[in-house]
């Protein structure tokens, strides 16, 4: 999968939202962050410039740095929160989804309103870090991913 530009951020690819809210993760994402292990992932806010969300598994969050998130949580925790409901902790909103075994993530229409996603958007899974990546709506990586000579797998 190419770095768009030399230094740059990894993408893995391309994925479109389906009119029936679907959303497909890339299969080396799927992989390199174990992301269908749970049968749930946590999503949350993504950047002002990137948009879209960002995924994390419970597992890669509880080993992190990050676990107060999870600690001072227990809703998002415990699945206490309808799928897709998200809940405010410092400037981010978080919530969790369902994720098959293809990679497969169905979003109900709040949580993309939300996100201010709606079908037919493209949206471009990039490495973030160790702990999440990124599906991100807009901004000048998803630009360069247009304009990209080379191929970037569609989703």
């Amino acid at each position: 999968m190419p770095q768009l530009n030399k230094g740059g951020k990894f993408v893995f690819g391309l994925s479109v939202i389906q009119p029936n809210r679907t959303i497909h993760i890339p299969p080396q994402a799927l992989s390199e962050y174990d992301a269908t292990r749970d049968g749930k992932v946590i999503i949350f806010t993504g950047s002002k410039i990137t948009g879209g969300f960002c995924v994390t598994t419970y597992s890669l969050l509880l080993n992190s740095k990050l676990k107060h998130i999870l600690a001072e949580c227990p809703r998002l925790r415990d699945c206490l929160l309808s799928e897709g409901e998200f809940i405010q902790y410092k400037g981010r909103k978080y919530a969790w989804v369902s994720i098959d075994k293809s990679g497969d993530i169905k979003m109900p229409q709040s949580t993309l309103a939300v996100l201010e996603l709606q079908s037919g958007m493209e949206l471009l899974s990039i490495r973030s870090s160790d702990i999440a990546f990124t599906m991100g709506a807009k901004g000048p990586l998803l630009e360069k991913a247009r304009m990209y000579e080379g191929e970037i797998p569609a989703f």
